[in-house]
């Protein structure tokens, strides 16, 4: 007989974008419950990378710190657009992270389970989801042994999401043509050609007797191998689900040399250059994000990043909805906001996969030298930094202020509590409301979890008054006391945050 469980929150899968998600919930005070179908964590790298804006992001909740402790050591390196040999330059966007950070995913998910559970969200393992029945007023998602009523779902359960499944959706796109190969083992000896430090990705990838291949040092023996061939013969997509010994074997020798000897294999798994993104992010009360709403060629180090942004999105959104704080239509916008920017992600591995190809015929290596010298341009290299970074990224949003929309990056603020950043204002979830000028009244009454913040800076943050939603970006702009720039700060809140009291 299955058990009857209620929650406000049902979230399918226990990957960073899932737990993320709970983090978030369980941060506004909202009921979550995580259903995972593996009983343990998989120790596995797969998405091995924390871009700028991700960290960013995870800084501003006090969750960057732990993971830096678990982070691979590394000599600071640029990003890459398409594996391409000049490192993308982050610090024209000011951020204080300006180079991507090397983790393992299950480092990534065993902190955001940690806080997770901390602040009162829930995750049962070995749970995984068989059906989904859904009418006006909430879900009923039933896993094994477990019957649970919630006001919504969301489906964070990756590339092969059941829930989409179960509910039919399609899932258009263009499929893999072909596979390659990302293990995790440990090297008993190693030959000159194994990198002994992490570096920028193209001095990390290599070609030899038909293989590419890329193997990443994590520290002490364990390394990331990453490999396909070249001609792509042996990695069509109908290739067995199980990596074999001798394949990985093979791989390692042709391009690393004899020398360097395999000790143990820890998991391994294939992946392929398929593309596709659901049409909605949301269908009644199921909501969609990470790898369950969008899959891509991995290049660039996008995948984990563009999941964790979808749930630092969609988390305040959900939650002011249920407490009926928020503004109608403000769910809504998570598909507006966030598909656009998963369809931009897809476009730009579209690129990249044709430039990193590993056979290039001679026009596309043609372009690839071009390619490269237009990286050199400090332009070029921006605009592309700002787009696999995530720093560039703005929403459209209501007003005309130039700031409206962006992110604001971190700035040292005096408060009258003292020295702070602005990065350490947003711990709790809240959005902010920060008053550089002395231009807000006194008087002003604020919504529940719309924080004012009096401070001053030393650094020009482009306004007298910012307001700053829970995710980071600015919403409502002011250069003086004056309504400015199209929308007033009330209509700014009621638009973006929540019922004005």
């Amino acid at each position: 007989m299955s058990a009857e469980i209620e929650t406000e929150v049902v979230v399918a899968g226990a990957g960073p974008t899932g737990l993320m998600l709970a983090y978030e919930l369980a941060l506004a005070g909202v009921e979550a419950l995580v259903l995972e179908k593996l009983p343990q964590r998989a120790e596995q790298v797969k998405g091995g990378g924390i871009q700028p804006r991700t960290a960013e992001l995870l800084e501003s909740r006090g969750l960057l710190e732990p993971l830096l402790k678990r982070a691979a050591p590394h000599a600071p390196a640029g990003g890459h657009f398409a594996t391409l040999p000049v490192p993308l330059d982050c610090t024209p966007w000011q951020t204080r992270h300006p180079f991507p950070i090397a983790i393992a995913q299950w480092g990534v998910e065993d902190v955001f389970e940690e806080r997770a559970i901390a602040v009162g969200a829930r995750v049962l393992r070995g749970n995984a989801v068989s059906g989904v029945e859904s009418d006006d007023d909430g879900v009923v998602v039933t896993a094994e042994g477990l019957r649970v009523r919630a006001r919504y779902l969301v489906a964070c359960d990756g590339g092969h999401s059941t829930v989409r499944k179960l509910l039919g959706l399609p899932f258009p796109g263009r499929p893999g043509t072909h596979q390659a190969v990302l293990a995790d083992v440990r090297l008993s000896t190693v030959s000159p050609l194994v990198p002994q430090q992490i570096g920028h990705m193209s001095t990390l990838m290599r070609q030899a007797d038909g293989y590419w291949a890329m193997l990443v040092p994590l520290g002490g023996d364990r390394y990331r191998f990453t490999f396909g061939r070249t001609d792509k013969a042996d990695t069509a997509p109908d290739s067995p689900d199980t990596v074999s010994l001798e394949e990985i074997t093979t791989a390692l020798h042709a391009v690393y040399g004899d020398e360097t000897t395999l000790a143990t294999v820890e998991n391994s798994s294939r992946f392929s250059d398929a593309t596709r993104q659901l049409e909605h992010y949301r269908a009644g009360r199921v909501l969609f994000a990470g790898d369950a709403a969008h899959i891509h060629p991995p290049l660039g180090g996008q995948g984990l990043n563009l999941g964790i942004q979808d749930a630092f999105n969609l988390g305040w959104k959900l939650a002011a909805t249920l407490q009926d704080r928020a503004p109608d239509g403000l769910l809504d916008t998570y598909h507006a906001e966030r598909h656009p920017v998963g369809a931009q992600v897809l476009h730009h591995t579209s690129a990249q996969r044709v430039l990193a190809d590993p056979n290039p015929s001679e026009d596309v290596a043609a372009l690839r030298d071009i390619f490269i010298d237009l990286l050199r341009l400090p332009d070029t290299n921006r605009h592309l930094a700002g787009l696999m970074s995530g720093l560039s990224l703005r929403y459209e949003l209501s007003g005309d202020h130039p700031l409206t929309g962006q992110r604001m990056p971190d700035a040292d603020l005096v408060t009258e509590a003292g020295s702070t950043r602005l990065s350490t204002l947003f711990g709790s979830g809240h959005a902010v409301l920060l008053d550089l000028a002395g231009v807000v009244p006194a008087g002003l009454r604020l919504p529940a979890r719309v924080d004012l913040v009096r401070a001053t800076s030393a650094d020009d943050l482009g306004a007298a008054s910012l307001l700053i939603r829970p995710d980071g970006y600015v919403c409502w702009a002011a250069d003086s006391s004056a309504p400015a720039h199209g929308i007033t700060l009330e209509a700014a809140i009621a638009g973006n945050l929540a019922k004005v009291p």
